[in-house]
């Protein structure tokens, strides 16, 4: 069986890289189905293959939704978190299961995202390679084994100039994973940077430090540091399409699960029973 999909953020970085893996047919068992963008990026009424720097797709990029999803099996959204909430609302309604790769959603956004998710299955993932989902599995695991041993974490993060958010959702999954180990609370032992005089650094601390520049792609590394010794835990993308096709296996996936939210671990079948 083939599913039909449509991207929404057609235009954007990992738009592109999806549209060129689906007119290359990639991944077997999806194909293009649709291409949405703002109506005022300057790809809009472009061949949305053509635009993706890949051969035809034989349909526009377009800014009406309606339309595009009205015949698709799914949607993969890599839009901005303004946008990913409604989104989320408008295939809940329309009974239409849903990807979202779209990071720095506001408490709010995110549960938005988890009230649509009761009604259809929607993945919700920051990061979609498989390299970074296990990671985020030997991380917990890790930091399990190392809990109360006198291990400092900190996190470095490397994106591109044109990242919007800070840390990236990545690196704040891996803070996560961090802290379920460790049995803290993440939101109480978060520090993003520093400056200053800062004193000595407390016991429960995750550091988290964000790092933008030039065209990386996305590099994590995850810092446990004790006394005498260290130990580091890293993940570099070199191409977006690794993202591409981890979106891509999701979409193939979610259509036919039930309603909930779901992650990439749930994907590639990496989550704990």
């Amino acid at each position: 069986m083939v599913h039909k999909i449509v991207i929404i953020g057609a235009a954007g970085r990992m738009g592109k890289a999806l549209i060129r893996c689906l007119v290359d047919r990639v991944v077997p068992g999806v194909q293009l189905a649709g291409a949405v963008d703002l109506a005022a990026c300057p790809e809009q009424g472009q061949d949305a293959g053509l635009a993706a720097g890949g051969p035809s797709a034989g349909l526009p990029i377009t800014a009406d939704l309606d339309r595009a999803a009205a015949g698709c099996d799914a949607a993969i959204d890599f839009s901005f978190h303004q946008s990913a909430a409604a989104h989320a609302e408008q295939f809940a309604k329309w009974g239409k299961p849903l990807v979202i790769g779209t990071t720095g959603l506001t408490p709010a956004e995110q549960q938005a995202v988890t009230q649509a998710a009761r009604m259809v299955p929607i993945v919700l993932a920051p990061n979609m390679s498989l390299g970074v989902n296990l990671l985020l599995t030997l991380v917990r695991q890790t930091a399990a084994a190392l809990r109360g041993r006198g291990f400092d974490v900190e996190i470095i993060e490397r994106h591109h100039r044109r990242k919007q958010d800070a840390p990236s959702g990545t690196a704040l999954g891996l803070g996560a994973a961090v802290a379920e180990g460790y049995g803290w609370d993440l939101a109480q032992t978060a520090v993003h940077g520093r400056a200053g005089l800062t004193g000595a650094r407390p016991e429960q601390q995750i550091g988290f430090h964000a790092v933008r520049g030039g065209d990386w792609v996305g590099d994590h590394t995850v810092i446990f540091a004790a006394e005498g010794e260290s130990l580091e835990l890293s993940h570099r993308a070199t191409s977006r399409a690794t993202f591409a096709l981890g979106a891509l296996r999701a979409a193939a996936w979610v259509v036919g699960q039930p309603a909930g939210l779901y992650s990439m671990q749930d994907v590639l079948g990496l989550a704990r029973r």
